[in-house]
């Protein structure tokens, strides 16, 4: 089976980033080499379908999940603590539920383990729309992308997925043709009698609204030794928006 591509930096106790939906391992490579030096080995991951990793036509969290355990057991990583944002929280807690002995601790930033309606539409729209036989820089791309989504960070958060096909042709790293058809897959809730009964951790933006505290009850059932932790000034991507503040409390959670 494919393995997927990841950055390891450090040594020490073995500690699983998972990117969100769109993202890659780059995009935690700040914080991860402040992990590093606490004495982490970190593994960046690359989830299927995004960044460096494999492309496939099967995308599911069991699937996601597998893949994460085929990692484990090339590396021959015998637990470690997984910590996942977002579509990655999502298969961070199913891996935690399906395979707990191989989870020391789990970390789930920003997300719950109920279901989501699909809510990118208009990004995947937007990407779709991208002619990349006129598009011959990373700021025509922008120019391009503009005018279907407005917002600057979140065009080049997804801006960072470019690179050079060819000498001629841009394109996305993430496997667009799939993701745009496994939109009800992205927002699908963990097992429904899943359970991971180790020490978690949940982190929430204090201005997202992904986790509410009507989650709470579902959370505490999926979880029953999770705690939860607000990050201020932070919305959806709150390890961005408030780095020093997710890197102290994930780290304090960590050691203890």
């Amino acid at each position: 089976m494919p393995l997927l591509h990841s950055i390891i930096l450090g040594e020490g106790t073995p500690l699983l980033i998972l990117h969100g939906f769109l993202g890659m391992s780059d995009n935690w490579k700040s914080l991860g080499n402040l992990y590093a030096k606490e004495g982490l080995q970190v593994h960046l991951i690359d989830q299927r379908n995004h960044g460096r990793s494999f492309h496939s036509e099967e995308f599911n969290y069991e699937v996601l999940s597998q893949d994460l355990k085929n990692y484990m057991d090339h590396y021959r990583l015998a637990e470690a603590i997984i910590l996942g944002h977002s579509m990655g929280g999502k298969t961070a807690m199913q891996f935690a539920c399906s395979y707990p002995v191989l989870t020391r601790k789990l970390l789930v930033a920003d997300i719950a383990p109920k279901f989501y309606p699909p809510h990118h539409q208009s990004i995947i729209n937007g990407l779709l729309n991208l002619d990349f036989d006129q598009i011959s820089s990373r700021s025509e791309a922008d120019g391009q992308l503009a005018s279907h989504i407005s917002d600057w960070g979140i065009r080049q958060f997804l801006l960072k997925n470019l690179y050079w096909v060819d000498k001629d042709h841009l394109g996305f790293r993430f496997n667009l043709k799939i993701l745009s058809e496994r939109m009800e897959e992205i927002g699908e809730s963990i097992g429904s009698t899943d359970t991971y009964y180790g020490p978690t951790l949940f982190l929430r933006g204090d201005r997202s609204e992904y986790i509410t505290e009507g989650d709470l009850p579902e959370i505490e059932r999926h979880f029953p030794n999770a705690t939860l932790t607000t990050i201020e000034n932070a919305g959806h991507w709150l390890h961005a928006e408030n780095p020093k503040q997710f890197f102290a409390q994930s780290l304090a959670f960590i050691n203890s």
